[in-house]
């Protein structure tokens, strides 16, 4: 049986999570090539807004989580293999958000004190430079896992919502190829970093998330009593 207010509360946070995720990244600077460090950190150390956008897209990730792991509870699936499956779904979300509140200490704080070097003594620019590229670096470590974990749980959610049917299985089928994505993503910011060839999947990502969380949102507050899954 499907829990009908948990499955609403999840469907929800979900949507607005996404929502957050992409208003805070509206205001992100993305005039220059992200893989041009020095052209890209000049423009970012101009940022005013810098950590209150990387708080935000925090904030995003944080409600999408959320709205994963009430999803958990909502499928009700807790025992066999589904319920195994379901199990680690939780548990990547969980570690995906770790990952990413990791992610934006690196990138929201740290790489945005370490673009002081715009306006350090010519003396110190190449020291102070290289210590923002170990920065980045890093944030490309950082980011290649949470993709990962990001999309490793959205495959094992879509898998249980699939196997149970106990949402529509076209859902599952979009969150899948979602995970898929943020996959791929987390290989490609691995081997090339911010490269033109994460362009694809990273847009992929987000049409997919956007497209399974505003169907859930709507299956769900259209849902009036709750489902029993189909047998066998």
């Amino acid at each position: 049986m499907v829990d009908r207010k948990s499955l609403r509360l999840s469907a929800t946070l979900l949507f607005v999570g996404v929502l957050l995720s992409f208003l805070a990244g509206i205001f992100h600077p993305e005039r220059e090539n992200a893989n041009n460090h020095t052209a890209a950190f000049a423009e970012y150390a101009s940022s005013g807004n810098w950590t209150a956008i990387h708080l935000g897209q925090f904030a995003g990730m944080m409600v999408i989580i959320a709205g994963l792991l009430v999803l958990y509870f909502a499928l009700n699936v807790h025992s066999g293999m589904a319920g195994w499956v379901a199990r680690f779904a939780a548990i990547s979300a969980v570690v995906a958000l770790a990952l990413y509140g990791v992610l934006q200490a690196v990138d929201g704080v740290a790489l945005k004190h370490a673009d002081a070097w715009v306006n350090a003594p010519d003396a110190e620019k190449a020291v102070r430079f290289a210590g923002a590229e170990s920065i980045r670096w890093l944030e490309w470590g950082v980011r290649s896992y949470q993709s990962f974990m990001l999309g490793l749980s959205f495959v094992l959610f879509a898998t249980v919502i699939v196997w149970t049917a106990r949402i529509p299985r076209p859902i599952g089928y979009l969150m899948g190829l979602s995970g898929l994505a943020y996959i791929v993503l987390g290989w490609v910011i691995g081997s090339e970093g911010f490269s033109a060839t994460g362009r694809i999947p990273n847009l992929l990502g987000i049409i997919l998330v956007l497209g399974w969380s505003i169907w859930l949102l709507i299956i769900a507050w259209r849902m009036k009593e709750a489902v029993e899954a189909p047998a066998g």
